[in-house]
């Protein structure tokens, strides 16, 4: 079964960092795919060793990634 999740991947310093906030887990590589492959090795690992009942209690499919315009000064 395959199911699509968030990655979020951001530069932190001079490695990436990666976020799958509809698990709230997170992973890092020196490199964009790096830290992607990284996170999807994370997430894979989580949904083999994890109970059903602790994917489901971390679990949030409602989410929502946009961006915010506010005034600044």
């Amino acid at each position: 079964m395959l199911k699509q999740l968030t990655a979020i991947i951001e530069r932190d310093g001079d490695e990436y960092t990666s976020l799958c906030p509809e698990l709230d887990i997170a992973s890092q590589g020196r490199t964009v795919e790096d830290a992607r492959e990284s996170l999807r090795e994370a997430l894979e690992l989580f949904f083999e060793t994890a109970s059903s009942e602790e994917i489901q209690q971390r679990l949030h499919e409602d989410i929502y990634v946009t961006r915010v315009e506010i005034a600044v000064g």
